[in-house]
């Protein structure tokens, strides 16, 4: 079992780490700011998001790309620090937005929600959105449960998104002209929950794909939104390693990265409770270290 060490705490709840620029770049919902930190655990503020800042990505041109959940955008920072607004999803985002993924040639796409989690709704899909690099915003694919974090693989061919409350890891084909296509499970952890009440649906499900990093042997770290752990999954479903989040915290994403890529960086929290997480700085990142480095996007 790989150790677990703290890199830094005091947070309300990170999400969407990344590796860039030899440090770590997280967003905090409810401190309402993306951070750098670096492999010392020293954390800079790099800018205010005041409406929840969420998936992180870059273009080719080295502009920052982040969500913006609660207005249900994507913002882009330009490399001069100018901030503008990059796409509006509220037509087509059926909850706050999430998480998002940027390949090398400037095509993201965006998840969301799909209903009011935090309000206790009824779950119900949502669409996965691409915006191309010119801008242009269209509906990459629907019917997703809670579509989360997603990668690329190397060769920019496909990619994989985690159905938070679906069961599964989704991965499609994508084509030269950016548009995904033969859809197809990834990873199945259970049966897809049959539609009906939340309390229902929930009893369903086995394992929370959340934030998530792909390997160079094609393996997926993935954050167990729903047992306190990450685990490593190989296509087709297998567990073939497990990491545990020390305290019995939560974990709601992870990253590979470091120098040498084979640090797994994990955002931990006690819950994802909005209302709790406001009113706490208990959000920690942990590290491990493994064996095989970081591969693809993000």
């Amino acid at each position: 079992m790989a150790d677990v060490n703290l890199l830094t705490d005091g947070g309300q709840f990170f999400e969407g780490p990344r590796w860039r620029d030899d440090r770590w770049w997280v967003s905090d919902f409810y401190r309402q700011a993306i951070y750098t930190v670096t492999v010392d655990g020293l954390v800079d503020k790099v800018l205010d998001v005041p409406h929840q800042p969420s998936g992180l990505g870059w273009l080719p041109d080295d502009s920052l790309l982040f969500v913006s959940m609660v207005d249900q955008k994507v913002m882009r920072r330009s490399p001069d620090g100018e901030v503008s607004e990059y796409a509006d999803l509220s037509d087509h985002a059926t909850g706050h937005v999430n998480d998002l993924v940027v390949a090398n040639d400037g095509n993201a796409w965006v998840g969301n929600f799909g209903f009011d989690l935090m309000e206790g709704e009824d779950l119900m899909p949502a669409k996965l959105m691409r915006i191309d690099p010119e801008g242009n915003l269209s509906v990459a694919a629907e019917d997703l449960y809670f579509p989360n974090g997603m990668v690329i693989t190397p060769d920019q061919k496909t990619l994989v998104v985690g159905e938070t409350f679906g069961n599964s890891m989704t991965a499609f084909t994508i084509a030269d002209d950016g548009e995904l296509y033969d859809r197809r499970a990834w990873a199945e952890f259970g049966s897809r929950p049959a539609a009906g009440p939340r309390a229902e649906m929930l009893k369903q499900l086995s394992i929370g794909p959340d934030g998530c990093g792909l390997d160079a042997e094609g393996q997926i770290w993935i954050a167990d939104a729903f047992n306190q752990r990450c685990i490593r999954v190989a296509e087709g479903g297998e567990i073939t390693d497990e990491i545990k989040a020390p305290d019995g915290l939560g974990v709601f994403a992870c990253m590979l990265g470091d120098t040498d890529g084979r640090t797994l960086l994990m955002c931990c929290a006690p819950d994802s409770s909005a209302k709790r997480r406001k009113q706490a700085n208990e959000a920690a990142l942990y590290t491990a270290r493994v064996s095989v480095p970081h591969a693809g996007n993000p």
